[in-house]
Formats: structure tokens, sequence, C-alpha cells
């Protein structure tokens, strides 16, 4: 924890960091990140360069307080698993605010897609104590912020529903990437299906291996290749082996998950809720889409209406083996040309749009 650094006049608040954070670190406006632990696939190669300070909750506050900061970026008020950092983190900018006599501008971007409170979250006495303390830090928080831009419809309507002490200056800004700039573009090989993710059931491998064999049965000339790694893989191992038409790519480097990206036709990501966590947007979902891949996903995903309104297919999270399978092979059989569906995409990623709003010159 290192409390004894400053960070710089722009700052970026993170509870996690991860190799794809990095990577969109270098086109963002520069500002020092800190964050409170890293993700499993940091990658300190990536990172080199990059102004990064590691800090728990009190750390954090410390650096902060410590440093001439203009600019917050902070966790957005519905990511409770930080929100008692973020509130401790504000009140360090705050306090030293009033000692240098500058108000500091708090800036956020929304992606949340999933009600806090709703059941069966927390409870008997002590989670209607916890849920009380929650509300009130997630309106003290939204209190404080000045801008805030939304990644999603879904967001924005679930803060208008639950938010209504949020009087930021806001806007909606697609979370929408353009076409990745790792290598050539290519159509991805016919028949070719691709799942990136955690091996774990809040990720669905194991409905997308469920659905495989329809999928191989109707088309037999079809292969999916499954990138990853974690709590279920030693079942995604069993149900793969002996099976030609499967390969299994265990936690390989980011450049030959973007080779494999550009590889395949249709990526696949079956989202589904567990009781502490929704899927916001997805990246499995974001980085198919910026290398021309149709998508398979389920409604869990903030991006499902767009999704659903440009040639994708989107599933409910409890559907069937066969409903899978069915959309699987739709979209083999649509064999949609790469260019097609980056010509859905901006001209600019929508992160790195939502970021030039949200570090602005307009006053706030």
């Amino acid at each position: 924890m290192a409390t004894s650094r400053t960070a710089s006049s722009r700052v970026r608040l993170y509870e996690t960091v991860r190799t794809a954070h990095l990577e969109r670190a270098r086109e963002l406006t520069p500002a020092s990140i800190v964050y409170r632990r890293r993700r499993y696939d940091f990658d300190p190669a990536v990172a080199a360069g990059l102004d990064l300070i590691e800090a728990g909750p009190v750390g954090a506050a410390v650096v902060l307080a410590r440093s001439d900061v203009r600019e917050l970026e902070i966790n957005e008020p519905l990511m409770v698993s930080s929100l008692r950092r973020t509130a401790l983190a504000l009140a360090a900018v705050t306090v030293a605010g009033w000692a240098r006599r500058r108000r500091t501008v708090v800036v956020t971007y929304a992606i949340a897609n999933d009600d806090p409170f709703r059941p069966p979250r927390r409870p008997g006495v002590l989670g209607a104590v916890r849920r009380r303390l929650d509300a009130a830090l997630i309106a003290g928080v939204a209190r404080r912020v000045d801008r805030i831009a939304y990644g999603t419809d879904a967001s924005r309507d679930l803060y208008a529903g639950l938010v209504p002490t949020l009087r930021a200056v806001a806007t909606s800004i697609p979370a929408l990437p353009t076409a990745c700039t790792c290598g050539p573009a290519q159509d991805g090989a016919a028949g070719s299906v691709l799942f990136v993710g955690a091996f774990e059931p809040r990720k669905g491998v194991l409905d997308l291996l469920a659905a495989w064999p329809e999928v191989a049965r109707q088309r037999p000339h079809a292969r999916l290749t499954l990138v990853g790694k974690g709590p279920q893989q030693a079942a995604v191992e069993e149900l793969v082996a002996g099976r030609e038409d499967v390969t299994l790519v265990v936690d390989p480097p980011r450049a030959r998950v973007h080779q494999l990206q550009r590889e395949h036709s249709v990526a696949v990501l079956l989202s589904r809720r567990t009781p502490t966590w929704r899927e916001q947007v997805g990246l499995p979902v974001v980085e198919g889409l910026a290398h021309g891949c149709s998508v398979l996903t389920t409604t869990e995903t903030g991006l499902a209406s767009w999704l659903a309104g440009h040639g994708h297919a989107v599933v409910d999270p409890d559907s069937s083996a066969a409903e899978v399978a069915a959309q699987v092979v739709r979209l083999l059989d649509e064999g949609r040309p790469s260019a097609s569906v980056l010509a859905d995409l901006p001209d600019r990623d929508g992160r790195l749009e939502a970021d030039t709003w949200l570090f602005g010159t307009s006053p706030v």
C-alpha cells in the first residue's frame, strides 16, 4: 500500500484493474489510476509506463488527500462492492479541497444493470441495516457527482428509478467499440464459434457446452473454441475430452485471444444472473463486436436491446439447450461478413467518447 505516493491532478479510482483496462488507459485522458487489487488477467508488461498506485480504502484516501486532485473519476454509485471505499475517497478530496480552497470535480461512467436491493440480498435484521446504510451511501455519493455518462440505456433507466439524489449533468453514449486494430480485418472461418470468459456459472460456459451437441448434429462442420480459465475448468475438460470439434485454450496471452477473435465468426457469452451480480455489458461481447463477430448473448447484458436491433442473437438466460443451439445455428447459417458487423459500430469507441465528455472543459 503506497500511501507515501501522490497522484496527478487527474485521478481514476478503480476497484480492480485488468489487462483490458490497462490497454484502454493508454487511450483515455491521462490520469493516475488508484486501484485496490489486480484481476487474474493483469499483465505487468501492459502496465509499464502507466501511473498506477495500488492502495486499499484507507491508503487510497491518504493518497488522494495528499494530492492536489482537480478531477476525480469514481466507481459509479450503484457499484455497492466499492461504495465504502468511494465514500471515503470523496471525503478525503472534499476535506483536502477545503484546505486548498478548490473543489474537485467528480465524474463517473455508469453501466450498472442491477438493482442492488433486489431479493434475496441480505435477509434478516442485519440485512435490513446493511441495506439502509448502502442506500444512504449511494445517495450521498450520487449527490457529489458532477458529471455522469451512461454506457447503456439499461443503466440510465436503472439510475432514474433508484437514485433520485443524482442531479449530475448527464449524457448517454453507448458502450460500443470500434474495429480492433490488433491485426488485418478478416472474416472468421465458416462454422466457427468462440467462447471467451471465465469458466464459471455466471458466464454460461456449461450452458454452451450443453447446447453444442445439437449444434454439431445439425451442422457437422461447426467448430467451437473455449478460451479462459476458472472454477469449472475441470468440468469443461471432462465435457470436451475426445471431441475433435471442440478446442480448449486455457488462459492464453492477450495477443492470442485477439487472434482467435479475428479467426472466428460467432462469439457467445451466455451470462446469467447470480444473487449478487448481473452482467453490465460483457467484455467478450464488446471484443467480439470489435473483431466483426456475430454475437449470441442473453438478456442480462445492458447492450441486449442494441444487439437484438442490429442482427445479433439474444436469448433468455434460462433458455433450453435446444433454443441456444437454434440461435447458434442461425448465426452460423447467416454467415454475416465481419464488415457488416463493423459497419454498425461508431466511428469512435464509446468509452473513449464518454471519457472525453466527462473530462471536458465545459463548466459544471
